[in-house]
């Protein structure tokens, strides 16, 4: 699908935005999953996973985020993340 969406080769957001909600629309309550999908475009692939986890992060919520990626990420301010 990449190859028809765009995947951030030409680095502009008609070749990166289509390819992520794809992405996304194909994982959106499994936020490891559609980073492993957005990764798989190749690309400009921190500016599409940045992407994608933004969306995916909204809708999933902390409950969609891996428990062992949230153990291994630097403190957040108290209060950040929604429970």
């Amino acid at each position: 699908m990449a190859e028809k969406l765009g995947s951030g080769y030409r680095v502009s957001a008609q070749d990166t935005v289509p390819f992520v909600l794809w992405c996304v629309a194909h994982h959106l309550e499994d936020y490891q999953d559609a980073f492993w999908t957005t990764v798989s475009g190749l690309g400009d692939m921190d500016t599409t996973c940045a992407i994608a986890g933004g969306i995916v992060a909204l809708s999933a919520r902390r409950s969609g985020i891996p428990a062992a990626w949230l153990e291994s990420r630097e403190p957040l301010p108290e209060g950040f993340l929604p429970k």
